[in-house]
């Protein structure tokens, strides 16, 4: 038989997966790559070979996924659409990274993945994947087999007795790891309808948050997180935390209608509570420090760059160049910013850094003023004379 690396998530889609790829005749290897979402690795172990995997890889890549993929990210302030903080998007680099890593240790062309035939991380994981070793050939049941429908896929794992957390009452698919959750199906489907609530994953609906605001202060250092309340956290602890708090005051939902990289739109529904806050004071602590040039124009290359992740161009060239310009820009993003979070909002409310560019005697109207006025007038005609009758 021949051997095959699958990406495996204990999902509906990749655990009915194993069973049919052995009914076309693979010996499935399962590589489960935790950047966040495995809760018992013993557990997840035990149910891919009960499904008919006959080796399982558990692979920890959560600090990799921050400090590789997350925080670039973060510094290039990429949001797709200024809604999707891109948390399934940036996985599928990594993901493929250790499946070519598991395909060439076990010496075999074939990997294989869960993606849907009208879905984004198709095309993520097998252009990374052909970027990192194009002799590998990518098997894509999701893509190949006669399923109709959801509940086609769902009826086949009951008569299978596969294990699955999706069902006709509750049909929706779920994508998690460390940086946020992605929700599709079912009633979401239809954008005439609000999201009812048993479709979030984490976040509390804003009626039920606390009463009372929640003050954070979010300390950064070259552009990368480093504390929390004056209190140093490890990378994964910190997101963790912040994961736990804006979740607990509905800090980071979104519900959009995005334009998929094949063409079609769809209805999506996040939850990233510790990317809102993340990049929220990112944002602030730059418009402190960045001059209004250089900051107004790496609001287009964020753009460019989220755009980049979503598409699976991670390891194009022009990605690879933006990350000299980005990193070149956070010399100086070093500071804190206070945020205040209430009933499913975070906002900015005091930010400071040895580097400010703000100086309060030319911005300030009190006797501290010390902006020249008169410069003012001539300013004014030169600026305005090519638009002078």
């Amino acid at each position: 038989m021949k051997k095959i690396i699958l990406a495996y998530s204990g999902g509906l889609d990749t655990s009915i997966a194993i069973r049919w790829l052995k009914e076309k005749g693979f010996n499935v290897i399962a590589c489960l790559v935790d950047i966040g979402q495995v809760s018992n690795k013993a557990l997840a172990r035990e149910k891919a070979k009960k499904i008919g995997a006959s080796g399982v890889y558990i692979i920890d890549a959560k600090k990799e996924f921050i400090t590789d993929y997350i925080y670039p990210a973060l510094k290039a302030n990429a949001v797709y659409e200024d809604k999707y903080f891109l948390a399934t998007a940036l996985s599928r680099p990594l993901i493929a990274e250790k499946l070519v890593a598991v395909a060439k240790k076990e010496k075999t062309k074939f990997v294989a993945h869960g993606c849907t035939g009208k879905g984004n991380d198709q095309v993520r994981i097998e252009v990374s994947v052909a970027a990192l070793a194009k002799d590998l050939k990518v098997v894509a049941p999701v893509r190949e087999w006669d399923f109709p429908s959801r509940e086609a896929q769902v009826r086949y794992a009951k008569m299978h007795k596969i294990p699955v957390a999706a069902t006709k009452k509750s049909p929706y698919s779920l994508d998690q790891n460390l940086w946020g959750v992605s929700i599709e199906c079912g009633v979401l489907e239809d954008p005439a309808f609000e999201p009812p609530e048993n479709a979030y994953k984490i976040t509390k609906s804003a009626k039920l948050t606390p009463s009372k605001p929640a003050y954070l202060t979010v300390g950064f250092r070259n552009g990368e997180p480093t504390t929390l309340d004056k209190k140093k956290y490890s990378e994964i602890g910190l997101i963790k935390k912040l994961t736990k708090i804006g979740a607990a005051y509905g800090v980071g939902r979104s519900d959009m209608i995005e334009n998929r990289l094949i063409g079609i739109k769809s209805r999506e529904v996040y939850e990233a509570p510790a990317a809102f806050i993340l990049h929220t004071a990112h944002k602030e602590l730059e418009a402190l420090v960045l001059d209004r040039e250089l900051l107004h124009f790496k609001k287009i290359i964020g753009g460019k760059y989220s755009e980049l992740i979503y598409y699976g161009l991670w390891h194009s060239p022009l990605k690879k160049a933006l990350d000299g310009f980005i990193l070149s820009t956070q010399q100086n993003v070093t500071g804190e910013v206070k945020l205040k979070l209430y009933k499913g909002s975070c906002v900015p409310v005091a930010r400071t850094s040895e580097y400010s560019l703000y100086k309060e005697e030319l911005a300030t109207y009190s006797e501290k003023d010390k902006f020249d006025k008169k410069l003012a007038e001539g300013f004014i005609k030169i600026w305005g004379m090519p638009y002078r009758k």
